[in-house]
């Protein structure tokens, strides 16, 4: 007979003191915390590019944006997540290590995550009040999942040719330049 091995439980206040110094990032779900793995060339490419297509238009519009290392507080969830690319534009968000009211939040698949950043990841950021887009970036083929609030329903768009709009920041980005 094979008995249950328990993982602690952890308070969302010990794992944000314990994440201040930890050498590994970890994202936090409700009691229990998962180690990040690293990411591919690929992937961080992408990142990147999307990042410096949407710097000017964002920071005239007094938003600010970060990169994989700045978490996501989904208080509905009870969680902690470092997505790949969050933009803020609420100037009372301005905690130095979390982002409360992001407005568009990106993740770029790769496959050891994707069913979570489609079904977990997906429903948490949905629950955020100020969040309006939701994307998710294939790294290997073209293709960006785009998720919109309208009001209080969400739509959904794929985009695998021309370009792809971020209305929340006022950005339309050719996915030449997304995948450059």
């Amino acid at each position: 007979m094979q008995t249950a091995v328990l993982k602690p439980w952890i308070s969302s206040e010990e794992y944000l003191t314990f994440e201040r110094t930890a050498d590994v990032r970890h994202e936090y779900v409700n009691g229990e915390v998962y180690a990040m793995v690293g990411t591919s060339r690929r992937h961080n490419v992408i990142t990147q590019n999307l990042s410096a297509a949407l710097r000017p238009s964002i920071r005239r519009h007094g938003c600010e944006s970060y990169t994989e290392n700045v978490k996501v507080r989904v208080d509905l969830a009870n969680a902690f997540y470092y997505p790949d690319l969050v933009v803020t534009c609420d100037p009372k968000d301005d905690d130095p290590y979390i982002v409360h009211a992001p407005s568009l939040i990106v993740e770029v698949l790769s496959e050891s995550t994707e069913a979570i950043d489609r079904r977990e990841k997906r429903a948490h950021y949905q629950m955020i009040p100020s969040l309006r887009e939701f994307a998710l970036i294939a790294q290997d083929g073209r293709c960006v999942d785009i998720y919109r609030r309208n009001g209080v329903e969400w739509t959904h768009e794929t985009v695998t040719e021309g370009e792809v709009s971020f209305e929340s920041v006022g950005v339309t980005v050719a996915l030449d330049d997304l995948y450059a």
